[in-house]
């Protein structure tokens, strides 16, 4: 090693000092503001969790953090985030109201088992540039109601938005009393290292975003919460409303120009309706390119493998304009279409596009669609969510048996419904766990319960004691002792 290098190396470990240094007062204020908050009692941790809500919720806040954040990272579009903002947060605030989240919880006089929430602690919320304000507000909102303080780890891009969310939290936390303390930030720049450093540091993790990311927090050590990727599928029976059907996947898919992992990336049609449901999807707004244009579309959107940032989260009419289709462009499309065949690496448009555009099986019956599905799958997507349009309820079922899914969302508009609708009982969130076909350690959609220990003390019970036939009877009746 010459000297140069041995210099440069000198520097790296000292800048990687500063960072686990400055991360580390920075958790150490907020741990010391988490043991006294912990034990505030039920009425403190809901004004906390209110005051964050309401921070977000404003509808003078709410829009200057929706413009903000399609200013600075360039995704999606300012009215979506708006009311992706709103609704999300009205839903959790939902989800939370009248719920115990400190002492004791439930008691079960049979099992003799009482249930006492306590706090996780320090919790680090790595948050992506694609909801740089919903997805933090979320995560903030679940910790404080639970007694805990979050530091957020946003990407690079969406600090902005992040920082100024933050100063309206803080602003309200100063009406309430609560201390500011328990709501921080990485500092700018954000870094790989401070990240690494705040999940080491941290007692819980809870990350969404790149799979980079969820990777990093599964590896630091500290117990965490990671989510899978997104890549669904929607399957179109022919016993399905077809205008229905279209015009919900139309919406899901041009909603916020698809920055949700929840968005559609294909529909899978049966043979018998194909045409017709066709239709339908261009009067919702639909075009389908030929070959000629989905080559040059193709090129536009992958460059070396990846995905080009020309194109992410990017409006129909805009991402023609990239790959040179100016006649498309000219029709003003909410989305673009592309018919496809297979998948896996050799078929892109069969992975995930985070843009308005939707890749179109062919299935000559249901088990053929449920089969296109599970391939996709295999290449991307395995866990999160599969989309059902259909009027026989039993396929859901089905589908749900057979499938590497953590949920199946019938007759509804998924990218709004995956993370908690209104018109469904799924919890609020923005994070969904995919379950081990993810690589992630639960299948549920992730919410307050994750941000709690329990602690069970167990009192004595009447003894019984079962005999071996009570268990064991049916067993040996059919197999013998």
């Amino acid at each position: 090693m010459n000297l140069r290098d041995t210099g440069a190396q000198a520097a790296q470990t000292r800048d990687d000092g500063a960072v686990e240094r400055n991360v580390a007062a920075l958790v150490a204020r907020a741990r010391a503001a988490q043991r006294v908050f912990e034990y505030a009692g039920q009425e403190v941790l809901d004004t906390a969790a209110n005051a964050a809500a309401w921070a977000i919720m404003e509808p003078g806040r709410n829009r200057q953090l929706a413009e903000l954040s399609v200013r600075d990272t360039g995704l999606g579009n300012a009215d979506d985030k708006f009311r992706k903002n709103y609704r999300k947060t009205l839903g959790l605030l939902r989800d939370l109201h009248g719920q115990k989240t400190c002492g004791v919880i439930d008691r079960d006089d049979a099992t003799g088992i009482v249930e006492i929430a306590r706090a996780v602690g320090v919790v680090a919320a790595v948050t992506p540039s694609t909801n740089p304000a919903a997805t933090p507000a979320n995560k903030i909102i679940n910790a404080l109601k639970c007694g805990n303080a979050v530091i957020v780890a946003p990407s690079p891009k969406g600090y902005s938005s992040c920082a100024l969310l933050i100063e309206f939290i803080h602003a309200q936390f100063a009406k309430a009393g609560i201390a500011a303390d328990l709501v921080q930030m990485l500092p700018a720049p954000i870094s790989k290292a401070a990240t690494a450093a705040l999940m080491r540091n941290a007692d819980l993790v809870v990350a969404t975003g790149s799979q980079a990311n969820v990777r990093m927090a599964y590896a630091s050590g500290t117990p965490a919460f990671g989510v899978g990727a997104g890549n669904v599928a929607s399957i179109v029976t022919a016993s399905a409303d077809l205008h229905d059907a279209a015009h919900k996947i139309a919406r899901s898919k041009t909603f916020d120009n698809a920055t949700s992992c929840s968005s559609e990336n294909s529909v899978v049609i049966e043979e018998a309706v194909y045409a017709p449901m066709l239709a339908e999807l261009a009067a919702s707004g639909g075009v389908m390119l030929d070959a000629a244009q989905k080559a040059r579309l193709q090129a536009a959107m992958w460059v070396n493998g990846k995905l080009s940032e020309q194109c992410t989260a990017r409006s129909a009419t805009v991402i023609a304009q990239a790959a040179g289709l100016d006649e498309i462009a000219a029709q003003e499309p909410a989305f673009l279409m592309v018919e496809e065949t297979g998948h896996g690496t050799d078929y892109p448009f069969s992975g995930e596009k985070l843009a308005p555009v939707l890749t179109v099986y062919r299935a000559a019956a249901f088990d053929a669609a449920a089969e296109i599905v599970r391939g996709i799958y295999g290449y991307m997507g395995a866990g999160h969510s599969v989309s059902l349009h259909s009027s026989e309820v039993c396929q859901a079922e089905q589908l749900g048996t057979a499938l590497p899914v953590a949920r199946v969302i019938v007759n509804q508009a998924h990218c709004l419904a995956t993370g908690g609708n209104f018109d469904n009982g799924l919890p609020f969130s923005l994070s969904m766990g995919c379950g081990t076909w993810g690589r992630n350690n639960f299948s549920g959609n992730l919410n307050f319960h994750h941000y709690l220990n329990i602690t069970r003390i167990a009192y004595p019970i009447t003894e019984r004691v079962p005999e071996i036939d009570e268990l064991l009877g049916d067993y040996f009746g059919r197999v013998g002792r």
